[in-house]
């Protein structure tokens, strides 16, 4: 009966094995993203898909997102460049992989409640770009949308100043822009309008500050024998006047008053149309001296005075300098400060 008991044992054993061996291979889970949080990279989510799932809906939804053209807007002025252009790279696996990281949160039953078990983990992709092309982009756009401070300025004239008046200047940090672009780049679900305020540049100089600038001007136009006044750019009176004959043209230029004469001294030039008075000096006031009431100095021997030959206004009748009505000299006279610019032409 032994042996027979010992029999029964063994094949009950064998029996055992054999439906262990037959029995089917137990297989390990692939792991899945965590639901708890809920896991998202921009606004896709990643929750519960394996790592094969994750990198396919990653490849179908994010990257079209990522691809995107960035359009930049700078005042009135509209630019894009798309991803292509910036030298994007996404990396699907890799962010896939950050996705399965994630850590599962505690039983939200226990630890949580309903709301903050709700509150999804934003992944963030795993992307990069052309820096230094961005940085040329931006830094094109912010020279195109903006301009320079304009001064303002005078072109001088005879019968006239033309002035142009200053221009504020608008001014783009390209360097803040080009970060706002990198960042609209990096993400999938964010905004791909960029858009960013410009500086004013306040110019140097304007049209006040030019007008102190050129608080008086005379000008001469021998053509017409007319002498112009200009107060602070702007005309205030005409005379007429006489100018140097043909052997003795009065000088042409852009001159300063150098002196200024109440009933100046006559020193009579060493020339041969002086005759016998070359050389002297004659007081101011005399009959002899054709230098009357005032006179300004402009250039060497040449001057602006009055004349007792007032029938020689408006013709070519003197050595060099500039004749004017005694009345009208005496006007002009306290106008004019010394250092004041004189235009001939």
């Amino acid at each position: 009966r032994r042996p027979m008991a010992r029999r029964t044992r063994s094949t009950a054993l064998i029996a055992a094995v054999a439906a262990l061996a037959c029995a089917p291979a137990a297989v390990a889970a692939e792991p899945t993203v965590p639901e708890s949080p809920n896991v998202t990279v921009g606004d896709v989510s990643l929750s519960g898909l394996t790592y094969e799932q994750a990198v396919d809906r990653l490849e179908r939804e994010v990257r079209p997102a990522l691809m995107r053209k960035v359009v930049v807007r700078l005042g009135k002025r509209r630019e894009a460049i798309t991803g292509e252009q910036a030298g994007l790279k996404f990396d699907a696996e890799a962010t896939a992989r950050r996705a399965l990281a994630v850590k599962p949160a505690p039983d939200s039953a226990a630890s949580t409640t309903e709301g903050a078990a709700s509150v999804p983990a934003v992944v963030e992709p795993v992307v990069r770009h052309s820096r230094l092309t961005v940085r040329a982009f931006a830094q094109r756009m912010a020279a195109r949308a903006g301009r320079p401070a304009r001064n303002a300025r005078v072109r001088l004239g005879i019968r006239r100043q033309r002035v142009t008046g200053a221009r504020i200047g608008l001014r783009y940090d390209a360097m803040a822009l080009a970060a706002r672009i990198d960042e609209a780049f990096a993400s999938p679900a964010g905004s791909r309008l960029v858009t960013l305020e410009g500086r004013r540049v306040v110019p140097a100089r304007n049209v006040n500050e030019l007008r102190r600038m050129f608080g008086t001007i005379v000008t001469v136009d021998k053509s017409t024998f007319t002498l112009r006044l200009f107060k602070h750019l702007k005309w205030a009176k005409s005379y007429k006047v006489a100018v140097g004959m043909p052997a003795y043209p009065t000088p042409s230029g852009s001159f300063r008053v150098q002196n200024k004469q109440v009933n100046p001294v006559w020193s009579v030039p060493n020339s041969p149309w002086a005759g016998e008075l070359a050389g002297s000096r004659i007081p101011g006031g005399s009959p002899s001296n054709p230098l009357k009431a005032r006179w300004l100095g402009v250039s060497g021997s040449v001057g602006i005075h009055g004349t007792g030959d007032e029938w020689s206004i408006g013709s070519r009748a003197s050595h060099g300098c500039i004749r004017m009505r005694v009345a009208d000299v005496i006007a002009l006279y306290p106008r004019v400060p010394v250092g004041s610019r004189v235009i001939i032409r």
